[in-house]
């Protein structure tokens, strides 16, 4: 064995022929399917000219000539002899020359059998390959979803109906679940898809080489869902790393759980992308709602892309009118607010503000709509206008139940909108309160089981003007904190007993899976906010159109242009239908635009919105009863 020397001086043995011989085989061996099949063909090929060359030597031949003629033809012949086992028994001649051709025959099976069985395992990792989603997403103009959570579903949901207008519309999915997997979860919970393709890929979003299974630079958008586990924003923001590490693409929208980490996404985001804060969002959302029965329904007809959605619209023959007159032009769409040439976006400006080259911000059924939207051409009724001075709000008495991470930012919202003198008392099992300082409410903090009878019965519930049930989602599972909570409202619904809409508390509940929401609904609650449901909307809608961001920022901002439901008698006076124009009017006086109505009588059809209907027809009448009320954009 030869040696040579290293740069310490040391001998080293050399490999042996052997050796590298061995080592040059198992290499080739390691390149798969196509390197055993070759292998294989060496083998048979080494085999039948072997063979051949015995017999064309021994003379075995038959004894009648062969038709196949010369050595070539012997190879034929053997090779048939190698492939196909029935050979041999038409063989004549001599029994050495059958007995040769019954051993190439029995070496041929075996090379057969190997034959097929590595054509059986290149097939089956084959189709395991093609089942963990490892190829290239050919796509173009499709929307990207890095990770997995029970928001997929409803993102999915919304992104088909916004695609129905697209040509082939696809939709991808990376996540590190089974492509199988994941793609029977789709099929078994959305049953209709409206002609959009979902393309499902196992992998993770952190590593460059599977993020680009998704073809994400040909995206026209891409939604990056906050994971589970102990640090989800970490992984998010590592994933905009990966995202924006080469510069341009498509826009991105992303979620953050702790807005501390708010900062660090957007420097890492840059210009390309949207941070929604989930924690932010569903706390604004439960205070919005609490205080208004029905401001759900709104939003949630706001959010989605079924029904009524918020859109940017320009008309030039409007830029010599003031928003006043702007929010009365349409007879089908409902003028919010304005966006200045410079971008900056404002709801429920000044009624005397001039639109000049202001795009508008519009509630409408489709954007299609918008390009010929009829005017509208229905008096307004001045004697059914209300123009009584209306009454401050009053001090409120607030109820929360449960505590959560987000209960915090609830309180310091609460505290927002509160008037002074106001009070919340909360009452827990779980979690630790930890309640901020405070301007407005005054807070007392009981400790007690939320979903015991006995416990509730200590508060008079009935003399509260909130109540508010949040999960707790930090202690328990999913389903258990659902289950907790709707075990509350139950109780919730028998103590309020059959008090008229209007006279009895709000009561807004937070649910986790949206499944249970139904179930929810037949406690009467008023209003229930399900976290990963709405924020999904949200996402959906900005990963469409990403100047929504500072719309959506307004709505849920206490110091913004804000959804009120407010009494329709303070509007309009009671007493035969009146047209919603006159509302609009009416609205406008009062430096407010107003969004829809609320009818009572339907308020607990669940079928009908609670009774909310967003964008009705200038033209539409209704009768105005004393729990009816008209839904706003408003400062205060």
């Amino acid at each position: 064995m030869k040696t040579t020397n290293t740069k310490q001086g040391k001998a080293r043995p050399e490999p042996s022929r052997g050796a590298k011989l061995r080592y040059w085989f198992d290499a080739t061996m390691a390149r798969g399917t196509s390197a055993l099949v070759a292998w294989l063909a060496v083998v048979t090929l080494v085999l039948i000219v072997v063979f051949t060359v015995i017999v064309q030597v021994t003379g075995m031949e038959p004894g009648s000539p062969n038709a196949k003629g010369g050595f070539f033809g012997q190879m034929l012949a053997t090779l048939f002899h190698a492939l196909d086992p029935g050979t041999v028994a038409g063989d004549s001649g001599s029994w050495r020359f059958i007995a040769t051709m019954l051993v190439l025959t029995v070496a041929g099976l075996f090379i057969v059998s190997a034959l097929i069985g590595v054509i059986a395992t290149g097939i089956d990792d084959k189709l395991a390959e093609l089942r963990r989603g490892r190829s290239l997403v050919i796509e173009r103009d499709h929307t990207v979803i890095l990770g997995w959570s029970d928001s997929v579903f409803a993102i999915v949901r919304e992104l088909s109906i916004a695609n129905e207008s697209r040509k082939r519309p696809a939709i991808v999915i990376l996540a590190e679940q089974d492509k199988v997997d994941m793609e029977e979860q789709i099929r078994e919970k959305l049953d209709d898809l409206r002609g959009t393709r979902v393309v499902c890929r196992t992998g993770s979003a952190l590593d460059l080489g599977d993020l680009a299974l998704s073809n994400h630079s040909l995206a026209r958008s891409i939604i990056v869902l906050s994971p589970g586990g102990d640090e989800p924003d970490s992984e998010v923001i590592k994933t905009l790393l990966a995202l924006t590490h080469d510069g341009d693409g498509p826009h991105i929208v992303a979620e953050i759980q702790d807005p501390q980490n708010l900062e660090a996404a957007r420097l890492v985001g840059g210009d390309r992308t949207v941070i929604v804060d989930k924690r932010e969002t569903i706390a604004r959302l439960i205070v919005q709602t609490s205080r208004q029965s029905g401001a759900a329904a709104v939003y949630t007809e706001l959010f989605d892309f079924d029904g009524d959605e918020i859109y940017f619209h320009s008309d030039a023959s409007l830029a010599g009118s003031t928003f006043g007159e702007a929010v009365a032009a349409y007879e089908s769409a409902s003028v919010i607010g304005l966006v200045s040439p410079d971008g900056y976006v404002e709801l429920n400006p000044a009624m005397d503000t001039v639109v000049g080259g202001s795009e508008l911000v519009v509630v409408a059924e489709d954007d299609s709509v918008l390009a010929n939207a009829a005017r509208s051409t229905t008096a307004v009724d001045e004697s059914r206008i209300n123009t009584a001075p209306v009454a401050p709000e009053a001090p409120s008495k607030v109820l929360m139940l449960g505590w959560n991470e987000r209960a915090a930012t609830v309180v310091r919202e609460l505290d927002e909108y509160a008037q002074e003198g106001s009070t919340l008392e909360i009452l827990t099992e779980l979690g630790t309160p930890d309640v901020p300082t405070l301007a407005n409410l005054s807070v007392t903090v009981t400790r007690g089981r939320t979903s015991d009878r006995a416990t509730l019965d200590r508060f008079d519930v009935r003399q509260y003007d909130q109540i508010i049930v949040l999960c707790y989602s930090d202690e328990l599972p999913v389903q258990r904190a659902d289950a907790r909570t709707l075990v509350t409202l139950l109780h919730l619904r028998e103590m309020v007993g059959d008090r008229a809409k209007g006279e009895r508390p709000s009561v807004v509940s937070e649910m986790l899976d949206d499944r249970n929401r139904a179930l929810a609904q037949v406690a009467h609650v008023d209003d229930v906010i399900v976290s990963d449901e709405i924020l999904s909307l949200i996402l959906s809608q900005l990963s469409e159109n990403e100047r929504l961001e500072a719309v959506f920022q307004d709505l849920l901002d206490a110091d913004g242009a804000e959804i009120y439901l407010r009494p329709a008698r303070d509007y309009v006076l009671e007493g035969e239908p009146v047209t919603y124009a006159t509302v609009v009017a009416s609205a406008a006086r009062r430096g407010e635009t107003a969004l829809g109505y609320r009818v009572s009588a339907e308020a607990d059809d669940a079928d009908a919105s609670f009774g909310v209907y967003v964008n009705p027809a200038k033209s539409a009448r209704f009768g105005v009863l004393p729990a009816d009320r008209v839904v706003v954009l408003a400062e205060d």
